[in-house]
């Protein structure tokens, strides 16, 4: 059994499981999948401060809480007791494309050259873990949500907004790869 978790799984496996736990959320409680909106619960949770978006009972969406404690101990299971011993496979393109940024490390999930512990205070980490972790905060609250949310809860909800959002989030992923993130590497 073992071995069968440490193996990739195939999309038709893992991507049923993840769209399951839709129709569960809702079964089991009326409850929206996401995870962007849990920031806003620790925060309210936290630093109450009189601020009118954090003023909210935040008690009644606990079980979020839990749910992203949950994937973050998943993460740590998969990473240190399931990991698969075999190299990350990337397609010969990919890997090409790559190398003519000047990322030469693929022995991890994500390239070293990137986002390694090296980089934190570099220019490539101000520019990839500030400016980038901005922008991603910035979308998900300017979207009302993230890409889990609104992709997986929201789309199979047929909501309009949603897919919008979704639309955006594809757009926006290949304009930032094929267009702005090349002369991002220049700058190296």
């Amino acid at each position: 059994m073992l071995d069968f978790l440490k193996q990739p799984w195939p999309w038709y496996v893992a991507g049923p499981l993840i769209g399951l736990t839709v129709p569960l959320l809702l079964l089991l409680g009326n409850k929206s999948l996401g995870i962007s909106s849990s920031l806003r619960h620790v925060c309210a949770m936290c630093i109450p401060a009189g601020i009118k978006f954090f003023d909210y009972n935040w008690r009644k969406e606990v079980w979020n809480l839990f749910f992203v404690v949950g994937v973050a101990g998943g993460a740590f299971l998969a990473t240190f007791l399931l990991a698969n011993p075999d190299p990350i496979l990337i397609g010969e393109r990919t890997h090409e494309l790559l190398l003519s940024y000047g990322l030469t490390d693929f022995s991890g999930l994500i390239p070293n050259e990137l986002f390694g512990t090296a980089q934190i205070l570099s220019l490539k980490g101000l520019i990839f873990f500030v400016i980038g972790g901005f922008m991603v905060g910035f979308g998900t609250r300017y979207a009302g949500g993230c890409t889990s949310g609104h992709t997986i809860m929201g789309l199979s909800n047929l909501q309009w907004p949603s897919l919008v959002a979704t639309c955006c989030f594809m757009v926006g992923g290949v304009i930032m790869t094929h267009l702005i993130l090349p002369h991002i590497f220049k700058l190296f």
